[in-house]
């Protein structure tokens, strides 16, 4: 349950980009993966306390994200969803190649659990359970506080149609850059949670299957809803696990369910649900607009 709201808290940041901005960016995985080695790196390597080095993970990716994004964000479509995948790549690279930082293929090991805060240990896996709840829900809460504020409508707008919102005076790059910059920060928190969970990282965190991973939790919950991340990625990462008796066989069960459900549900579960109950208000409307009509029609003909 504690990994499974790590990558929802990831997969909250790329909604932000992917589901209300409308960019798909396939680097996402990369930015978790910064922020992991960020906390790994300054905690086994130089003795940072795992708090100053958490701090430092969401603020170092989204340096990254904003320089990354300054240059990507001047592409649009299928064009940005590639440079960002050529980003992604260089980034496993990089962590691969870059042994006297990363530590190559060996990975970082040994990495420190969350030190204690406020008198409150964090050793057990019941109090990092906790934490990352925690953690998870004031990222809910912010993301909450953006998408209904007037910069999130902004991102809503950029999203529907970028000629429109420009037309309307909206600062393209300005708010993509934005948007794509809040995205990587969260990203590096959830990668730095990830490193203080597990306390081992290699390349492979920051591949792109990670990030199609994240895209599947977004497809499956509901891209461009606030609870399409968390209910994506519990019910996949759940399903997952109870099909881990069939081994490797059990993608030929995962992948036809995921083909059906997507079929179904296009819009993912949350947006189903959410579609089900703006239709029923309508038609509650459209029966209260009827009944007074006809009470008006039984008025003026009483008269």
């Amino acid at each position: 349950m504690s990994l499974a709201f790590i990558w929802t808290m990831a997969t909250a940041g790329m909604n932000l980009i992917t589901g209300y901005t409308g960019q798909l960016n396939l680097a996402h995985a990369g930015f978790v993966a910064i922020g992991a080695y960020t906390v790994g790196l300054l905690t086994v390597d130089y003795g940072l306390n795992f708090w100053a080095a958490f701090v430092l993970s969401g603020l170092l990716a989204g340096l990254i994200g904003f320089f990354v994004g300054i240059v990507s964000l001047r592409l649009t479509e299928h064009y940005f969803a590639i440079f960002t995948l050529c980003v992604g790549f260089i980034i496993w690279q990089l962590l691969e190649k870059w042994e006297g930082l990363t530590h190559g293929v060996h990975g970082v090991i040994d990495i420190p659990a969350p030190a204690d805060l406020f008198g409150i240990s964090f050793a057990s896996p019941t109090a990092q359970y906790y934490l990352v709840l925690f953690f998870l829900v004031v990222t809910l809460w912010l993301m909450h506080r953006i998408v209904t504020s007037l910069l999130g409508r902004t991102f809503l707008a950029i999203r529907n149609s970028e000629q429109l919102a420009e037309a309307l005076g909206i600062h393209l790059m300005r708010n993509k850059v934005l948007s794509f910059v809040l995205s990587t920060i969260i990203a590096g928190y959830a990668g730095g949670l990830y490193a203080g969970s597990v306390r081992f990282l290699d390349p492979s965190l920051s591949g792109v299957t990670i990030t199609f991973d994240m895209v599947t939790y977004l497809l499956v919950g509901g891209i461009g809803t606030l609870f399409g991340p968390l209910v994506g990625t519990l019910l996949v990462i759940w399903v997952s696990q109870y099909l881990q008796f069939l081994q490797d066989f059990r993608m030929i069960v995962f992948g036809p369910l995921l083909v059906v459900l997507v079929i179904f549900f296009p819009r993912g579960i949350v947006g189903y649900l959410q579609q089900k109950k703006m239709e029923r208000a309508a038609r509650l409307a459209e029966q209260a607009g009827r009944a007074a009509g006809e009470r008006k029609v039984e008025a003026k003909s009483n008269a």
